[in-house]
């Protein structure tokens, strides 16, 4: 048993045995609600004392201010839980993490880090204002350093000769080191806070960065307008884009390591009235491949999908708008059904996760190897499974249905906003309803909806309104409050929603027909296909996304 902190301080010459029982009166007296070291530290006592006492109390070091670190050693643990509870990591050495606290009786937290991170775990003693004071300190640092480096490069980019027309000092200019810098800050600051896409935009007196998070865009910078060209320049420089074209449209590739591990940035240009708009994709190469089981479907209608892909021969289709996921679902799927007995060619533009055992190629339309042009070609290759990256004309979709039709199992997608729309688009494309309906085997819709941040979750009551316009069994739903965890967002990560429609004989009977999209639609609602609305509201009443989130990516369902 540990030494009474009273006694410790008594023998510390902190205290006097008379405070000692006053303190454990006023204890008495509120039932025991505080324990004698908040009592105290609620009066007259220093908590430095306090410190120096629970220290030998707990045989634990202390340590001050001094020896707190420079940045975040785990990016992992979030900045409210760790404000909360009062925990600052100080550094992490051998698969031991040393973790500062100001409450040594706290040890369910540190349990809690344990099991997460996986490491070992040393607590050490400091004070409790030290510690938030300095995680203050470490939450404002990545917006320091950003401001610093946009000061260099301002100051770069002063200094700098007039670049008006002088292609030569914009190249040198975009080398300079505060540009550099401040370029490779803003992709390394989007690679942490998982980006899929980095806008960079000029406007009239500024230029704005923004990153796209789990499908929503968030601001994250503003810089001066006059760096505009230098931040510009060094992107095409990187990109191996013309420097000097400005006023049409380019297309570019990086390669970059950012965060330690390696990222492929697809560049793209279009100019506008303040200059180009410059977006970036950023396609991680470690990011660890999705199957089809994470993508979010539940049970059924992973079962209805799994058995339609295990068929030899016919077309499937995956359909939504960009960003969607849809070339997620495709992977996905072909890894599912990838094996040492199969051939398998893709076809995509471009080709954004490279697959072992599969042969990948990508579209160049600029020397001529198009889809419809690569993919008459492939039918040639003998292969079992053929996935088109995208069906965009007649000439495609009719080489797609034709290969479908002479025993290929065919994956492909098309934008249309739900299932039984990609039917009668083909046919408005120019394909005859009988082929549709001959090689047609399942059309997947799906959406992709934010998930609810399980750290700072809690339950929220549902709205009359809400509950009558959507499902008067919901009365509460998971929603988050944000926290360091989502950057205050309350989402984080995605998780898809699906519309699977089958196309058995009575899809195929109005298929023949020329039936509406409506006619279609009703018909698999009364066969039991689950509209990608009512699978969305499934998913809020598994704690999974909220209402919000639903009707932000469906549309209303007539």
């Amino acid at each position: 048993m540990h030494k009474k902190i009273g006694e410790i301080l008594l023998e510390m010459g902190f205290i006097t045995e008379t405070e000692i029982k006053r303190i454990l009166e006023i204890q008495h007296a509120e039932g025991g609600r505080r324990r004698f070291g908040e009592i105290l530290l609620g009066g007259e006592m220093p908590e430095e004392r306090i410190l120096k006492a629970l220290a030998v109390q707990f045989n634990m070091p202390l340590v001050d201010a001094q020896q707190f670190p420079e940045q975040f050693p785990v990016e992992k643990i979030s900045y409210q839980f760790l404000e909360s509870n009062a925990l600052l990591p100080l550094g992490l050495r051998d698969g031991v993490l040393t973790i500062a606290v100001s409450d040594p009786m706290n040890t369910e937290c540190i349990e809690t880090i344990r099991s997460s991170l996986g490491y070992e775990v040393e607590t050490v003693l400091a004070g409790r204002d030290e510690i938030l004071r300095h995680l203050q300190l470490l939450k404002a640092s990545r917006s320091a350093v950003m401001q610093q480096v946009i000061e260099d490069a301002a100051e770069d980019e002063a200094a700098g000769p007039d670049v008006t027309g002088e292609i030569s000092h914009l190249r040198d200019l975009a080398q300079e080191k505060g540009i550099v810098q401040l370029v490779n800050l803003i992709i390394e600051n989007a690679v942490k806070d998982r980006a899929s896409d980095i806008h960079i935009e000029p406007g009239e007196i500024s230029v704005r960065a923004r990153y796209r998070i789990d499908g929503v865009l968030y601001e994250k910078e503003i810089f001066p307008v006059r760096m505009y060209s230098a931040i510009s320049s060094r992107v095409k420089l990187l990109a191996q884009m013309n420097i000097a074209e400005r006023r049409l449209p380019q297309d570019g590739r990086i390669k970059v390591n950012a965060g330690g591990r390696p990222v492929d940035i697809r560049v793209s240009t279009l100019p506008t009235i303040y200059g180009e708009s410059i977006v970036m994709r950023l396609l991680d190469k470690e990011s660890s491949f999705i199957t089809l089981e994470q993508l979010g479907f539940d049970r059924v209608l992973l079962d209805i999908y799994e058995e339609t892909i295990k068929r030899p021969y016919g077309m499937i289709l995956i359909t939504g708008p960009t960003g969607s996921g849809k070339s997620t679902t495709l992977y996905a799927s072909l890894d599912k059904i990838n094996s040492s007995e199969k051939k398998i060619i893709t076809i995509e533009e471009p080709v954004e996760y490279l697959m072992s055992g599969i042969n990948q190629i990508q579209v160049r339309p600029k020397i001529g190897l198009t889809f419809a042009g690569g993919l008459r070609h492939i039918v040639r290759q003998d292969p079992d499974i053929i996935m088109v990256g995208e069906i965009r004309d007649i000439e495609t979709a009719g080489i797609a249905i034709h290969a479908a039709l002479t025993g290929h199992l065919l994956f492909s997608t098309l934008h249309t906003n739900d299932a039984p729309g990609a039917i009668t688009r083909l046919m408005d494309m120019g394909i005859e309803n009988y082929l549709v309906s001959s090689t047609l085997i399942c059309v997947m819709a799906q959406r992709l909806v934010r998930k609810t941040c399980t750290r700072c979750r809690v339950s929220r009551p549902v709205s009359e309104e809400m509950r009558r316009k959507f499902d008067y069994t919901i009365t509460d739903m998971w929603a988050g409050e944000g926290c360091e965890h989502c950057s205050g967002t309350g989402y984080r990560g995605r998780v898809g929603i699906f519309e699977v429609l089958p196309v058995g004989d009575e899809i195929r009977d109005l298929v023949m027909r020329r039936a509406t999209v409506k006619e279609i639609k009703d018909k698999a609602v009364a066969l039991g296909m689950r509209t990608l609305r009512e699978d969305g509201i499934q998913k809020v009443k598994d704690g999974i996304t909220t209402i919000d989130e639903v009707l932000r990516v469906t549309q209303v369902e007539l």
